[in-house]
């Protein structure tokens, strides 16, 4: 059953996605304590050396959103997965800055320790990630999507249904799926050549 929160969220996107974009303004400050959550959880994973701290990165994130001219939101699951991808690939432009800048340095490192099937395998490189789910994405577009909001958006099972459009069965199945392939090519990647 929808909150309080949730339906005015819902109803500030329907408002953002028909031009008004005091709308935007106006749900900034009712998602800000769960994209500042969400940030925590990110930065958590990242080298300990980081600069960036969650709060430059949901900050960053608002002035992406403030960028788009048109999005068609239909509810709170949709958003947080959207705004759950944009965290993502700025943290890989971050990283990709940064290792840049150090010319082949430490690269950044996110924990996957509070995925079960990652459990062998503490720690990836955040730029190894992205680029498996990008290998991913060519191969099953939905598998990539379905780790991109659970893991980076912390969508439930349920939430990532609506925002699909698929059935439970469907996203668990996939979700295991996708954990194996992403286990099996990070190990991969990391394994000495």
């Amino acid at each position: 059953m929808p909150t309080r929160t949730s339906a005015g969220i819902t109803q500030l996107l329907e408002r953002w996605s028909n031009g008004e974009e005091n709308a935007r303004d106006e749900l900034m400050p009712l998602v800000y304590d769960e994209l500042h959550r969400l940030a925590v959880t990110y930065l958590r994973r990242e080298r300990r050396q980081h600069t960036l701290q969650p709060t430059a990165l949901v900050n960053e994130l608002f002035l992406k959103f403030s960028e788009q001219e048109r999005m068609s939101w239909r509810n709170r699951a949709q958003f947080f997965g959207v705004a759950a991808q944009m965290m993502r690939r700025i943290l890989v432009d971050y990283a990709r800055a940064h290792y840049a800048s150090k010319r082949g340095g430490d690269r950044f490192c996110v924990s996957l320790k509070n995925i079960a099937a990652f459990g062998a395998q503490p720690d990836a490189d955040l730029l190894a990630l992205h680029e498996v789910l990008n290998s991913l994405e060519k191969i099953d577009p939905d598998q990539a999507r379905i780790v991109e909001l659970k893991f980076f958006g912390g969508l439930t099972i349920k939430e990532i249904e609506e925002v699909m459009g698929i059935g439970h069965a469907t996203v668990e199945r996939e979700w295991k799926l996708a954990k194996a392939y992403l286990k099996r090519e990070l190990t991969r990647t990391k394994a000495p050549a």
